[in-house]
């Protein structure tokens, strides 16, 4: 469920925000305050803060639809979260779609190019988040806040709350470099308005958040002690690590050592695993002690057709009952392949949420809903069975669990069989473990041996553990099985067996709408 921060929209949902993204369009939200004059009044920093946790889970500026953020495409699709999970999930064999919307298909078919509109709404919404945050930390600077006459706890509050707003940044920018690879960088320090953002390698942005994520560990809220919702110190040692774990793809040096450094860290700051697996992925997820950062949503609060409301209604259909999914209907969209469905070799594993009653395990027609078996994972009930608070039984309250726990532990695990020092394969096999015994509920039955634990190994536990959850594209890449590896999936390459791709697909293509508004772009190859 929703956080207390994201209820207080009122004002940030007023302030001018001249958001000027890299390709030099000014997007500007219709707001009826300035800058100037809600920054004079600390009661306005937190409404503003939230608004930049909303980004990500809603599309505009009014409830369900009607002003949204970004133009050019249906406010639905071009929610943050949907276009993260289309980005992450629908290129691998986690996910295919049975819709037939635009460009949709040429995701998983791995044959998009740089006029795909979901490929652009993503960039958009990254360079809008990034924007909205550039602007909060300029306007929270020590200048700004001293001329604001900002004091005292105040003061305190501001620093933190503009640190939170750093690691948001930095989110942002992670997903930028991992998708688009060499992209513009814009800071709070560039002009606002008519300005052509420089393009920086990959090494170049890797290490700018790097420097952010670092430059913020005094300033954000210890770890686990900031309001639910919020990001800690937890959350930004979980993105650093997911920054090293994924150093070798994005700047050629190896940083295992220090993902484990990282992941350590989070281990020993308390977070414990959910005793159930089912219950992250429920309306009352709220109460996990595993979650180190979610992104929020709330049936009354939050309404939207991204994020949550995606995640819950599209994979439902067929033969389901919708209502064991809390909600009026189902949309009929999302399923998975054979290839995925291959990793689970037993229904003991509480992660096979499998659905195949009715529905074909090969798809032979990528849209025909029944081709393809269902993932019932994500629902709009609490793990008591209790509906969500939408009396319409269309928005979920489940929130999106981002990072947790179970991540860390198999990041850390993978950190020392890739060589990484300060870690040692007992406690990776330890860590694994209790991810395993968890998934088995409390057996010990499912849990594996030293000569069981190798790389391989972990990114098919990755799949069973994180699936659906927008790691796949990022961890196939990672282990070298994206394109062109031994791995395929039904409909990769456009193949109904699955075949292998080109190695530029490893990149998203720069649109083609910022390259011809910033002349300093230049376009990834192969695009």
């Amino acid at each position: 469920m929703t956080s207390t921060i994201l209820k207080k929209l009122a004002v940030a949902s007023m302030l001018l925000l001249t958001i000027t993204t890299s390709c030099k369009k000014n997007l500007t939200p219709a707001y009826d305050l300035t800058s100037a004059n809600v920054y004079t009044d600390f009661a306005n920093y937190k409404p503003v803060l939230a608004k930049l946790y909303a980004v990500f889970a809603l599309s505009g500026q009014q409830a369900q639809a009607g002003k949204p953020d970004i133009a050019g495409i249906d406010e639905g699709f071009s929610n943050y979260l949907r276009e993260y999970y289309n980005m992450q999930e629908l290129t691998t064999d986690e996910a295919i779609i049975a819709w037939n919307d635009g460009t949709i298909h040429d995701l998983h078919n791995m044959n998009w190019n740089a006029d795909n509109e979901f490929i652009r709404a993503m960039y958009d919404r990254i360079y809008y988040e990034i924007s909205a945050c550039n602007e909060f930390i300029r306007a929270t600077s020590d200048s700004k806040l001293a001329a604001n006459n900002i004091t005292g706890s105040n003061l305190t509050l501001a620093k933190q709350y503009r640190a939170e707003a750093r690691f948001l940044r930095a989110l942002s920018y992670w997903h930028a470099v991992d998708l688009y690879g060499n992209v513009p960088l814009v800071t709070e320090n560039d002009p606002v308005g008519a300005f052509f953002a420089p393009q920086k390698p990959r090494a170049a942005i890797f290490a700018y958040i790097e420097s952010e994520l670092k430059a913020i560990d005094s300033d954000i809220v210890p770890a686990r002690n900031n309001e639910y919702g919020r990001a800690d110190q937890a959350a930004a040692w979980t993105l650093l690590a997911k920054l090293y774990l994924n150093a070798k793809v994005y700047t050629g040096t190896d940083r295992s050592t220090d993902a484990i450094t990282y992941c350590s860290k989070i281990i020993a700051a308390g977070y414990t695993l959910e005793p159930h697996y089912k219950n992250l992925f429920l309306a009352d997820n709220n109460n996990s002690k595993e979650i180190i950062f979610p992104i929020t949503f709330d049936g009354v609060h939050t309404q939207g057709y991204g994020g949550m409301t995606y995640l819950v209604h599209a994979p439902v259909g067929g033969a389901e009952n919708a209502s064991d999914f809390g909600i009026g209907g189902g949309w009929s969209g999302l399923r998975t392949t054979k290839a995925f469905v291959s990793l689970f070799t037993d229904n003991v594993d509480k992660r096979n949420m499998l659905f195949s009653t009715g529905q074909n395990l090969d798809i032979s027609d990528q849209y025909s809903f029944t081709d393809g078996y269902l993932i019932a994972k994500y629902k709009n009930v609490t793990s008591t069975g209790a509906a969500g608070s939408d009396p319409t039984s269309t928005f979920p309250d489940t929130d999106f669990p981002m990072f947790r726990l179970a991540d860390i532990y198999l990041m850390y695990a993978e950190a020392v069989l890739r060589g990484g020092s300060g870690g040692d394969v007992v406690t990776a096999l330890t860590y694994v473990n209790l991810v395993r015994t968890r998934a088995y509920d409390g057996s010990l039955a499912g849990n594996i041996t030293p000569v069981q634990l190798t790389l391989p190994f972990i990114l098919d536990e990755r799949g069973r553990e994180l699936q659906w959850e927008m790691h796949r594209r990022t961890d196939l890449i990672r282990f070298g099985q994206f394109t062109d590896g031994s791995y395929v999936w039904p409909w990769k390459g456009n193949v109904k067996a699955g075949t292998t791709v080109a190695n530029f697909r490893n990149l998203m293509p720069i649109p083609n709408t910022d390259l011809t508004n910033n002349p300093n772009l230049k376009q990834n190859t192969g695009y």
